[in-house]
């Protein structure tokens, strides 16, 4: 199958490269860039844990991390995000299942209130509210923005090749991602260019962006997670 993938890199690259590995076809267009915010820092507190939504907040929070900070206990949304973090080298990391309330489930099993505060990296964009979740199970929770996803168009080729039929698949990791292509493809007058192209959804809250748009099918994943996500394609 010819596949687009529409999430940032580096992600995009890998996923395009496991998939290529399996004889599908990849067409990468990122509907987000992401941007890491300068002038930030963490206050110094004696954070009990370090909670991150996603790999990117990973890679935000690495950037200005010292040594003693990557060795504090990080709690990561899902596997994507837990790997990102150990490659910038925090070595204290568990991952949960995949989406924010299985963070916080995570967070109130392993952590207790009375040890101290817990610091989010987040983006300037929020999909779920992480800090109203913990604090109303008794956290102090401070977020910080450190980095901005900025929306990108979609290049002329891929609308040249979804008005052609050339497009089978659409992989999408986010609501916003999501929202942003139907936008994009109702600017463009595409939407009947559609109903041959499959669209593969990381949830129901990002499938939900879709709605209005006739796909041949919408495919959603039986859990928040990459794996989950192509195994869809597999099927």
């Amino acid at each position: 199958m010819h596949l687009l993938v529409t999430r940032p890199e580096p992600e995009s690259e890998a996923l395009a490269a496991g998939l290529r590995a399996r004889g599908h076809e990849v067409t990468i267009a990122p509907l987000l860039s992401i941007r890491y915010l300068d002038g930030v820092s963490l206050p110094a507190r004696e954070w009990q844990a370090l909670l991150i939504t996603s790999a990117n907040g990973a890679r935000a929070l690495g950037r200005i991390a010292d040594r003693y900070l990557k060795q504090v206990p990080l709690l990561a949304v899902g596997e994507a995000s837990a790997a990102a973090a150990r490659a910038e080298g925090f070595s204290n990391v568990r991952a949960a299942e995949g989406d924010v309330h299985a963070l916080e489930a995570l967070a109130v099993r392993l952590l207790d209130p009375a040890k101290g505060p817990l610091f989010h990296a987040a983006g300037s964009v929020l999909a779920g509210d992480l800090k109203a979740l913990l604090e109303a199970r008794g956290f102090e929770v401070e977020r910080l923005a450190l980095y901005e996803a900025e929306k990108q168009p979609l290049p002329r080729s891929v609308l040249e090749a979804l008005r052609a039929g050339r497009i089978d698949g659409v992989l999408f990791f986010s609501p916003r991602t999501a929202g942003q292509f139907a936008a994009l493809i109702a600017e463009a007058g595409l939407a009947a260019s559609l109903a041959g192209v499959t669209a593969y959804c990381l949830s129901g809250a990002v499938a939900a962006q879709l709605k209005g748009l006739t796909f041949r099918a919408v495919h959603v994943a039986a859990e928040p997670s990459q794996s989950a996500l192509t195994a869809l394609i597999s099927a």
